[in-house]
């Protein structure tokens, strides 16, 4: 039989895995650590997408801009 000391101590370190998993989660440094490293692999191995993104980032901004000095309100 399991007793409810050895029953509250798994519910006690169960739950200290969660809060553990959570905290992990909301470390935004941590987060934004290994989205640079994601980004610059995928760079290293391929960098053209990362140049046409840009350059239809550009376009798209300097359309928009185009647009708003046209707007004729």
């Amino acid at each position: 039989m399991t007793s409810e000391r050895d029953r509250s101590e798994r519910a006690r370190l169960e739950l200290q895995e969660t809060l553990d998993a959570i905290e992990d989660k909301l470390n935004v440094p941590k987060r934004f650590g290994e989205l640079r490293e994601t980004a610059a692999k995928s760079w290293q191995a391929n960098p053209l997408p990362w140049i046409i993104g840009a350059v239809a980032g550009a376009i798209a901004i300097g359309g928009i801009i185009a647009w708003a000095i046209s707007d004729d309100d």
